[in-house]
């Protein structure tokens, strides 16, 4: 080999490595082979169960170029029989040159004369070389055809040529397996997210919607930004570390208990604690009025007393907010009192039903917000368990940092918008646009998608949203299904 040949050589490696799309890889491999010897045609076949599938094919002198998603083959798979000799150079692992196949009686050539009948070419010289992966499997076959003379004309593959095209097929077949290989590491990524997200979804099924629906959202948004070529749009590294931080963002979830994750009302399972009391307070009533203790008039007023109260309360169980005199009202009725069977002074609510009745906006108390909020925290704890490629390293961060808010209001870390990326605020904006607009939520309606933007314009204008952001994302109306 000279040193023009090894340069070539180098320089082939290096091109054929740096390329990320399998497709485009698939042609880079058969145009190099066919460069570098000089010839006129060539396929590319990739083995499988079947047998060895036609993945690329090119004859330049004719202007064929079939294979990739514009010019699918259709032709069926050629069987592993030694009298094929591509398949032979798969059986027996080995490099095999052909001068002539009209003169050859080692294999059947009917496929390649027919082809030269067809079409009026001549198919002279073959040589044919496996591709074998870093463990000695073989994963296909390079096949060029006809090689040139200077002036054009199909010669035979010199002896000079098999050690660069052996170099070639190495080279190509580990270009190809380290893509397998990250394409192999994409999908156990996918299966792990599938497999959470189901975790999630059998827990709590409206999450496991939040979450598919953040997707469908952000995955639209992204293709939004493609096809408007906005320089912010996103390389396929960063699309896909985006959205894997999008289906793992609320993982931690798995760790919080599900009477607080879905809990549709104030009060929960106390309430039906309260109707209780409240009846056992009818009922001593009515003992002291057979006994004497109580009469009449008095009796219906403290009924018509507690019929209003546990109005109230059931009415203020499920309310979205409470005014200020609405928790007053509540404070004073939390205040009164009762004496039970065995003469003890009992109250109407206890203090944990005071303070889970009179929370202000949703439908937790500040101790089990605090619980809810602990997911982001654990979101990041079982993320850092996960070995993520270095394409992907940065998922946990992003995923873990959804409820942070530029102005440093946000939680867990109160971080500012100078350690939020672009990627963390986009995310937040989906997160709290599918918070609001959730149709599936047991503790809330849902809100008109106007007026959720409105809700999230209103964060822009305190700081706590990217305004530039949110501009598009409304432009992108990525919510809405497209066909």
């Amino acid at each position: 080999m000279t040193a023009k040949q090894m340069r070539t050589i180098l320089e082939i490696c290096a091109a054929l490595s740096a390329e990320r799309d399998r497709e485009a890889l698939l042609s880079r491999i058969l145009d190099a082979a066919m460069d570098l010897t000089r010839c006129d045609g060539g396929t590319l076949y990739l083995l499988g169960p079947d047998g060895l599938h036609f993945c690329r094919m090119v004859t330049r002198s004719l202007g064929v170029r079939q294979g990739g998603h514009d010019a699918p083959i259709t032709l069926p798979p050629v069987p592993l029989s030694a009298s094929h000799v591509c398949a032979r150079a798969v059986l027996e692992n080995r490099l095999i040159n052909v001068p002539d196949v009209y003169k050859s009686r080692s294999f059947d050539f009917s496929g390649a004369r027919r082809y030269d009948a067809m079409t009026g070419y001549r198919t002279r010289s073959v040589l044919v070389a496996p591709l074998t992966d870093d463990r000695g499997g073989l994963i296909g076959v390079l096949q060029l055809i006809n090689a040139l003379t200077a002036d054009g004309r199909p010669a035979r593959f010199t002896p000079g040529m098999e050690p660069l095209v052996t170099a070639l097929a190495a080279q190509a077949a580990i270009s190809l397996t380290n893509m397998q290989y990250s394409e192999q590491i994409a999908a156990l990524l996918d299966s792990l997210v599938g497999a959470l997200s189901a975790a999630i979804d059998q827990r709590t099924p409206y999450n496991a919607s939040h979450t598919r629906s953040m997707v469908k959202y952000a995955v639209r948004f992204l293709d939004w930004l493609d096809r408007t070529g906005d320089p912010r749009r996103f390389d396929p590294d960063r699309r896909r570390a985006f959205l894997l931080s999008v289906w793992l963002h609320d993982v931690g979830k798995l760790t919080v208990p599900l009477e607080v994750m879905d809990k549709a009302d104030r009060l929960g399972p106390a309430l039906e604690r309260i109707e209780r009391r409240f009846t056992e307070m009818e009922l001593l009533d009515r003992i002291a009025l057979l006994e004497g203790r109580l009469d009449g008039p008095e009796r219906s007023a403290r009924a018509a007393r507690r019929d209003a109260a546990l109005e109230r309360i059931r009415r203020d169980n499920t309310a979205g907010f409470l005014p200020d005199e609405e928790i007053a009202a509540l404070e004073e009725l939390a205040a009164r009192t009762y004496t039970d069977e065995n003469g003890r002074t009992r109250p109407w609510l206890t203090e944990d039903e005071r303070t889970s009745l009179t929370v202000r906006r949703g439908t937790l108390t500040a101790r089990e917000r605090a619980v809810m909020e602990g997911h982001v925290t654990a979101t990041a704890r079982i993320l850092a368990q996960v070995a993520f490629p270095k394409q992907y390293a940065q998922v946990p961060e992003w995923a873990a940092d959804h409820h942070e808010l530029l102005n440093g209001k946000g939680y867990p870390a109160h971080k500012t918008a100078a350690e939020l990326p672009w990627e963390v605020r986009l995310l937040t904006i989906l997160d709290i646009f599918d918070a609001l607009t959730a149709r599936d939520r047991p503790y809330k309606p849902p809100m008109p998608v106007e007026k959720a933007l409105s809700v999230l314009q209103s964060m822009v204008r305190e700081g706590s949203l990217d305004g530039e952001i949110l501009a598009l994302f409304e432009k992108s109306r990525a919510w809405e299904e497209t066909t």
